[in-house]
């Protein structure tokens, strides 16, 4: 008797994810092969003088063989636990060294997962970095995503602690989005925690989320922790979080992410 193909919503939902990663994989690979691999950035401002950039966030984006840009959230699923992930977190930390060499007034924030803590090509191309310059350190940012963090506690403490010497800050990205172990995020060295955006989104009309970023807030403000809420896009929402007291807004309301951020567009009249 020959073998029934089982064709089951689920299963084929299934089996459609599974080509779609598969495919994601694949053009991630190759972007990372070709070296096209670009930053995308985006303002996080001050809440409390919204014209007043605190620092930028850089997005890994890469081109596919139409020239395509594709975001982060297309394809970082796809290859996180790949060696073209950790290849992707090199990069990222590559090019935002160099926009801090060449731009001295910029602070940075990089993605990272905590499963680059131990590939050296990643940790080369820190060490690299804040030896090319000391100063470098006390302007990058290390996000690290919440779920990852938890993930391996204590190799994350140790790592933070360590590189903390050199300046540099740590981020916790989409907080509240898992269940985190407080005992944990307490051992945490993080000086930056920022509010998961799927609370934030439409927070001034949500009793759930604003109970949720209150009790959020509430927790960050208990550790000394400096807040910031991701996905701000209306004034109204940017208007309560400012005042429950979240030090910085970063969403599509204040600006999208761009390739071409003032610096490189300041650089280009430069030379022109």
């Amino acid at each position: 008797m020959s073998e029934r193909r089982d064709t089951t919503p689920k299963n084929a939902l299934v089996e459609a994810v599974s080509i779609r990663d598969s495919h994601m994989r694949a053009m991630a690979d190759e972007a990372v092969r070709h070296k096209q691999v670009r930053l995308a950035f985006q303002p996080v401002v001050q809440a409390a003088a919204p014209d007043r950039v605190a620092f930028y966030e850089a997005f890994v984006r890469v081109l596919d063989d139409t020239g395509r840009i594709i975001p982060a959230a297309a394809f970082m699923s796809a290859v996180e636990e790949t060696e073209t992930g950790r290849l992707l977190d090199c990069i990222a930390l590559e090019q935002a060294f160099a926009h801090l060499r060449d731009e001295p007034a910029l602070r940075l924030a990089v993605n990272m997962s905590a499963r680059s803590l131990g590939y050296a090509r990643w940790r080369r191309a820190l060490d690299q970095g804040l030896k090319s310059d000391p100063t470098l350190g006390e302007r990058l940012i290390l996000e690290i995503n919440e779920a990852s963090a938890m993930r391996v506690p204590d190799i994350a403490q140790a790592f933070m602690a360590e590189m903390q010497t050199s300046g540099i800050t740590f981020a916790l990205d989409d907080f509240g989005a898992t269940v985190t172990e407080l005992r944990h995020l307490r051992t945490l060295p993080v000086d930056i925690v920022k509010i998961d955006g799927a609370y934030v989104r439409g927070v001034a009309r949500d009793p759930d989320n604003e109970a949720m970023v209150r009790a959020l807030a509430a927790i960050a403000q208990s550790f000394d922790y400096f807040t910031v809420a991701e996905s701000v896009e209306t004034a109204e929402d940017a208007a309560f979080l400012t005042e429950i007291g979240i030090d910085c807004l970063q969403g599509y309301f204040f600006a999208a992410p761009t390739l071409s951020p003032p610096w490189a567009d300041r650089r280009g009249r430069r030379r022109a």
